[in-house]
């Protein structure tokens, strides 16, 4: 081999790991890096997440993730954009409005208060954006549009509820949404203040398995004749 290819090779063989893998398999790279900073920044928040850890957590250097996201600030709203879309997309497979209305708005409670059971992070991201309030959720235009989707479908039901004489006139979709988050997200977002002043376990199958009817039942009741 002549020095020009010696010399070529010493540079490839110079280049970080990290880096090679991430030109050969830039979406697994990048894909690493979300989840990385998914788990950091539901860790730490956005002030107490740090690059390095990030970056290390991936298997990669700061130098990718500047190439693929630009800044922190970037990526954190990257990782909110995707939290969002995880759910929203979740949501739409149920085809709430191909069920019976009290069918659909049952089911639309019970998933969403099982995603939050499987999703923590999500639920820490969401306490993260709020006491920012939401300076960074506010520069996603991806994020309004896939939640005017949430309320049309939401919306529909209500309106075929109301049609056949099941809910009540007023039912209003964003209530009822909020009905639902909010007893999820208290409930789990406040378990360890709560199961300790009411010397209560509140994270106990039985009790998870009693506030998800609980749930349901106040969902309905709420907009039901």
């Amino acid at each position: 081999m002549n020095d020009s290819g010696e010399n070529g090779e010493k540079k490839r063989s110079r280049r970080p790991v990290a880096e090679r893998t991430a030109h050969r398999d830039p979406e697994r790279t990048r894909a690493a890096i979300l989840e990385a900073a998914t788990r950091e920044f539901a860790e730490n928040g956005m002030g107490g997440a740090r690059v390095d850890a990030i970056a290390e957590r991936a298997g990669t250097n700061k130098r990718m993730l500047y190439h693929y996201f630009g800044d922190k600030e970037q990526l954190y709203l990257k990782v909110l954009e995707e939290a969002y879309v995880g759910i929203r997309t979740a949501e739409r497979a149920l085809h709430i409005g191909d069920r019976s209305p009290e069918e659909g708005i049952g089911e639309l409670a019970l998933f969403t208060w099982r995603y939050f059971l499987q999703h923590p992070e999500f639920l820490s991201l969401l306490g993260t954006e709020n006491l920012h309030r939401a300076r960074w959720l506010r520069q996603s235009v991806r994020l309004k549009e896939l939640h005017s989707h949430l309320i049309g479908e939401l919306s529909d039901v209500l309106e075929q509820g109301k049609k056949q004489g099941v809910f009540i006139q007023t039912a209003d979709p964003l209530h009822v949404y909020l009905t639902i988050a909010s007893l999820g997200y208290f409930y789990l977002s406040n378990q360890y203040t709560l199961s300790t002043i009411f010397g209560r376990d509140l994270i106990e199958p039985t009790h998870l398995n009693a506030w998800e009817r609980h749930i349901v039942h106040v969902t309905l009741a709420s907009i039901k004749r």
